[in-house]
């Protein structure tokens, strides 16, 4: 039989209500699961070995995400693969915010050298925010008579062997930088990648290399003692830390390359719990304790950028990188 209409309005009525009774239950679980963020141990994973740039960072940070969250927060390396290992990792963890990745422009740079990864990092993972932002430092090998951007360019166009330029590894940012420098230049530059900064350093002033693109805390203190030149360095303006060194844009229009670090998370991480963490890591930022550690390992604090603002900078960069990979013809076996 069929039933009344009102009989039939009043159960709908009652679905409807219940639906939104349940919605809002959803809701304000999810908001209080939200104020509560973070009720228990943060896990800040580093895609590289102990001691490296990138883990400083972290560890810096991770002191003071702990200070500002009242919670712990413990770094765990997760090397191997050029950041991929601790990347997979990071993207099968939950996506509460309580597994947190600090890690370098190879996170982006990978997919255009790799044919199969475990990631896509413009899906996989959301920036929470930007931590350092500095260029690189063009030094060479003292043996080199070169003593500008402009000579360098000369000796690798006089014929011969051509130059060799080291880096800490195939798809680093110094690598990247070098490629770069040579399709800009049209140099004849040879690769020589190192397991690290420290053995490409270590070659660089023994002159078995004859220069590097590097980061300003591997090359300055080699620079300051002596043991290589410094010619130039890599972003839009010369760098407050070293203002009498040109940019090598002076001399290459259109160069620039910077050094960055990030913190990212799970791409499905709640909104709330992302702006929490981009709040936090501004205050830790603007603390003197964290601006002081940064400085002693040779790093530069950010401009803070909201979340979006940390994924648009993300993804012009690996668009930027993506293009010199294609142009270079670098491949990875």
């Amino acid at each position: 039989m069929t039933q009344p209409y009102h009989a039939r309005a009043l159960r709908r009525a009652l679905q409807l209500t219940s639906a939104a009774v349940c919605a809002g239950a959803f809701a304000l679980a999810a908001g209080a699961a939200a104020a509560a963020y973070p009720d228990h141990q943060i896990t800040l994973v580093v895609p590289y070995a102990p001691g490296g740039g990138v883990d400083s960072v972290g560890r810096i940070l991770s002191r003071g995400l702990a200070k500002e969250l009242n919670q712990s927060v413990v770094v765990e390396n997760r090397p191997g693969a050029g950041a991929t290992v601790g990347a997979g990792y990071v993207k099968r963890a939950a996506a509460d915010g309580y597994t947190v990745m600090v890690v370098d422009p190879a996170l982006i740079i990978n997919p255009s050298l790799m044919a199969s990864l475990p990631y896509d990092p413009l899906v996989d993972f959301k920036a929470v925010s930007m931590l350092t932002i500095s260029p690189l430092m063009l030094s060479v090998t003292n043996s080199l008579p070169a003593k500008s951007v402009a000579e360098l360019q000369g000796l690798a166009k006089s014929g011969g062997q051509g130059l060799s330029f080291a880096s800490a590894g195939i798809g680093t940012t110094p690598h990247m930088a070098g490629e770069l420098f040579k399709l800009k230049t049209q140099g004849n530059f040879i690769h020589v990648p190192y397991k690290g900064s420290g053995p490409a350093m270590t070659d660089l002033i023994s002159g078995q290399v004859q220069f590097s693109f590097s980061t300003i805390a591997a090359a300055s203190p080699f620079v300051t003692a002596g043991k290589i030149r410094a010619l130039a360095t890599t972003g839009e303006k010369r760098s407050p830390d070293w203002p009498q060194l040109p940019t090598v844009a002076e001399t290459v229009p259109g160069f620039k390359v910077l050094f960055w670090t990030g913190l990212f998370v799970p791409a499905q991480t709640p909104p709330d719990v992302i702006q929490k963490l981009n709040d936090a890591v501004a205050k830790v930022w603007e603390s003197e304790e964290a601006q002081e550690a940064l400085k002693k390992i040779g790093e530069t604090p950010a401009p803070a950028m909201t979340s979006a603002q940390s994924q648009e900078f993300v993804q012009s960069e690996s668009r930027m990188w993506a293009t010199v990979v294609k142009d270079a013809n670098i491949k990875v076996d």
